[in-house]
């Protein structure tokens, strides 16, 4: 079995060491067993692989109940592949929404950007265009 120092466990997942302590006083990984003589932290490659699938959902945005949940479902298996199933699409969801949002935001500032060369240029007419682009965007940002 090997066993990693939380320095070796941060830099593998990319996880701060404070965030792993609180993950592990949150009941996310752990307990972690303690070296005897140092009392410092030896993670298993066990909980390595907890802390990876932890450091992927963060990544992602899940917080730390869902995280609870996902990793709860996962020692369930096939049993609770439904709700793993719904669990991850509620938050492709929230992401999707979240890219259409900044789309829309990209969209806003092109078409600012356009008006500006349009007056950069004295072209009343792409002026025109430009501000009328802008004010359906700005109805659908509401």
């Amino acid at each position: 079995m090997t066993v990693f120092t939380i320095q070796e466990v941060s830099r593998r997942s990319g996880l701060s060491e404070p965030t792993l302590r609180y993950y592990e006083d949150a009941g996310l990984v752990g307990p972690i067993a303690r070296d005897p003589s140092s009392g410092h932290r030896r993670y298993a490659d066990a909980d390595l692989d907890t802390v990876e699938v932890l450091a992927c959902l963060r990544t992602v945005g899940v917080g730390i109940e869902d995280m609870r949940t996902y990793l709860g479902n996962r020692k369930r298996g096939r049993d609770a592949a439904a709700e793993q199933r719904d669990l991850l699409l509620r938050h492709a969801e929230r992401i999707g929404d979240e890219i259409a949002a900044q789309r829309v935001r990209l969209e806003y500032l092109r078409e600012k950007a356009a008006l500006w060369d349009a007056r950069d240029r004295n072209d009343d007419a792409a002026e025109v265009a430009a501000t009328k682009r802008l004010i359906d965007i700005v109805e659908v940002l509401r």
